[in-house]
């Protein structure tokens, strides 16, 4: 027996928040009365198959849960969305539940499950044990070099399939990059993705956690498409060869201004209209050089550095797409059948050694930097 796994919103829900129109209100809460209206379209789940193990972490909207199902014995996620706002709904909880359901691929957080009552919608989850930002701290911030690579990978072949089906993420971070104890990453946290059918489309600039933010974005920029996630990625490449994160600002000034010390002050030949840009031109920059990469990030070989310079492009045009990036020099290592694997199946990225709970490792910062090499086996 397994849990129900074919989550399908009827199309009458859909058309009634219009997800795919250009006029899509999205960012605007569901009533009360449409909330009630939408919601009851969805066939649910009962909130007694669970039980509740523990709590892993809370949000301004959720509280996430480790969990049991009673009818498979097996671990998962329940992210209970709070509804007790008059106003309905938060629009993070639709988009979410309306993105998910057409996801099914291995790098992406399945959602096995949806309850409804009447103060909180549930969505129950695939369970993983860690995700990338207690990996890092966890193995001492200092990866192989190898899993860097994997985890690059899997977090690109994610990326690719959400970007293909014209969806954005816009919150790519550490803390989002689910990992079980195979090795295997998952793209979760979908609550500021979505569906993008028009490339100039606007949308809100306040997305994407400050760090990995864009600075087409940090500018103001609301016409945007999938570049906005590419460095993101980046920003998170950069992160696990090192160890520490790229661009760690604590205003949108400051994260600029550490943007353009490393990459340079933007120009016209670098980024075209980025002169005729008001915020950019309010901050006063000085005119710094872009410095070579390589002194940042000893570690990356000569494709890896190739990668990471076409992740973090200025001028979103010349930023590299997902699918671009699978295929880049930088992968050739790990054998040309990782193309060749189904999106319903993970390329086995299991550990030589188990890496058990991470969350549970002890020891020295020394000792936790013996990270075990993840090994490639198509399955």
């Amino acid at each position: 027996m397994s849990l129900p796994m074919d989550i399908r919103l009827p199309p009458e829900f859909l058309k009634k928040l219009q997800l795919e129109s250009d006029n899509s209100p999205l960012c605007k809460p569901l009533s009360r009365m449409s909330r009630r209206a939408s919601l009851s379209d969805i066939g649910f789940g009962k909130l007694e198959t669970y039980v509740k193990l523990g709590k892993l972490g809370e949000g301004t909207y959720a509280t996430v849960f480790k969990g049991r199902s009673k009818l498979t014995e097996n671990l998962v996620a329940l992210k209970e969305i709070r509804l007790e706002h008059e106003e309905g709904a938060p629009c993070t909880a639709i988009r979410e539940v309306s993105l998910l359901k057409n996801l099914k691929h291995a790098n992406i957080v399945t959602l096995h499950d949806i309850i409804h009552t009447e103060r909180c919608l549930t969505l129950v989850f695939e369970y993983l044990d860690s995700d990338l930002k207690q990996y890092l701290d966890n193995c001492g911030n200092l990866m192989s070099m190898h899993n860097v690579k994997i985890f690059m990978f899997q977090l690109l072949r994610g990326l690719s399939y959400c970007h293909k089906r014209k969806i954005l993420h816009r919150d790519l971070k550490p803390q989002n990059l689910l990992i079980n104890d195979k090795g295997e990453l998952k793209l979760a946290d979908f609550g500021l993705a979505r569906a993008k059918s028009v490339p100039t489309k606007t949308y809100s600039n306040e997305v994407v956690t400050l760090w990995y933010r864009p600075p087409d974005v940090l500018l103001g920029s609301t016409e945007y498409s999938t570049p906005i996630d590419m460095w993101g990625v980046g920003c998170i490449l950069y992160e696990m060869a090192t160890g520490r994160p790229m661009f760690p600002g604590a205003t949108v000034k400051e994260e600029l201004h550490l943007i353009f010390r490393l990459m340079g002050t933007p120009t016209e030949e670098t980024w075209p209209g980025i002169s005729s840009n008001e915020e950019f031109r309010s901050y006063l920059f000085p005119q710094y050089r872009p410095q070579a990469l390589i002194n940042h990030v000893p570690r990356l070989d000569t494709e890896g550095i190739d990668l990471l310079s076409a992740l973090l492009q200025y001028n979103t045009r010349s930023r590299i797409t997902s699918e671009a990036a699978l295929r880049h020099p930088y992968f050739l290592s790990l054998g040309e059948n990782i193309h060749n694997v189904a999106d319903s199946k993970t390329h086995a990225f299991t550990a030589n050694t188990p890496l058990k709970a991470l969350g549970s490792l002890s020891g020295t910062p020394g000792e936790r930097s013996l990270d075990p090499t993840l090994r490639t086996t198509a399955v």
